[in-house]
């Protein structure tokens, strides 16, 4: 790692956090990479000091100290969670071609960025790849001897994308409603309980009961049958769970600051390109399990103990 140098742009997203924005912006820092996007929103009027609180996380860009194109993409006004993000990545994506994205409460692992850049650069042409990510939550178990595997799950806790993949992003609630009168999600999903939960979940999004872009971003994947790249260990530890946190907000969830590992250079690439049905399984069961019955909570949280 001493000797390698990162060269592929990274986005962080900010808000209104100094604190969390100021430890994933050490990392980026000891990366150092040459361009550095900044997408902000703007506070909103009716919260009392968070104008000064998005300044003062707006700051610590201003702190850049290496040898980096700096280009921000600073709203005036508060345009929410969803819009905020996607517009900054449709401005991101039509600068670059890729990029690796961070958010303000994502701190990762430093050979997260390594381990972005080669497959960025190995996949970059793949059609069937649209994203990949350092956010593995198999709470430790191994699901190939490999250096990653393959998902439907596009995790956003640290990841990278191509301007290929980006432009399939779809935010229209038309998309959901094609999806819904077409009965998409049993052909995606199969299983009837993955269905329900997800069709309660693309329900809440595009009817703004969440204020979220990521769900959206999931559904506009699946119907490219894109799958994701999931690193084979966790490169990134959200530390943004509590009050401040727009969509995560339990303080005390298992997947608060998760620990980091380190990934081991070379990669080790797997020779196919097949989704890992058991991870599949298990993240659909625990992390994406929106409607639980109370049985299935009870042994849901048993094998989540019984897995550290």
């Amino acid at each position: 790692m001493s000797q390698w140098q990162l060269k592929t742009p990274v986005v962080f997203i900010i808000f209104k956090r100094p604190e969390t924005t100021q430890k994933v912006f050490d990392v980026i820092r000891q990366a150092k990479p040459p361009q550095l996007l900044v997408i902000a929103d703007g506070h909103r009027i009716d919260r009392p000091g968070e104008a000064e609180q998005c300044a003062a996380t707006r700051t610590i860009i201003d702190r850049v100290d290496w040898d980096c194109e700096v280009l921000k993409n600073y709203s005036k006004i508060n345009l929410g969670c969803a819009k905020r993000v996607a517009s900054g990545l449709d401005w991101v994506f039509n600068t670059v071609e890729e990029a690796i994205i961070l958010e303000d409460d994502c701190v990762p692992h430093p050979t997260f960025f390594r381990f972005c850049e080669e497959l960025l650069n190995r996949y970059r042409h793949d059609q069937r790849i649209t994203s990949i990510s350092g956010q593995n939550v198999q709470f430790g178990q191994k699901r190939t001897e490999y250096s990653y595997y393959f998902s439907r799950y596009q995790h956003c806790w640290g990841w990278a994308t191509w301007k290929r993949a980006w432009q399939y992003f779809n935010f229209d609630e038309q998309l959901w409603s094609n999806v819904l009168e077409l009965d998409l999600l049993t052909e995606i999903l199969g299983e009837a309980q993955a269905v329900r939960a997800w069709r309660k979940n693309f329900q809440s999004t595009y009817s703004g009961k969440i204020d979220t872009w990521d769900t959206r971003w999931m559904l506009s994947c699946w119907v490219q049958s894109g799958l994701s790249i999931i690193s084979n260990v966790n490169l990134v530890s959200n530390i943004g769970f509590g009050n401040q946190s727009t969509n995560a907000n339990q303080k005390k969830s298992r997947y608060s600051q998760m620990p980091v590992e380190e990934m081991n250079f070379p990669l080790n690439h797997p020779p196919f390109i097949i989704r890992n049905r058991a991870a599949d399984n298990f993240t659909q069961n625990t992390l994406f399990d929106y409607s639980p019955t109370l049985l299935k909570r009870i042994a849901r949280k048993i094998k989540l103990i019984a897995t550290y």
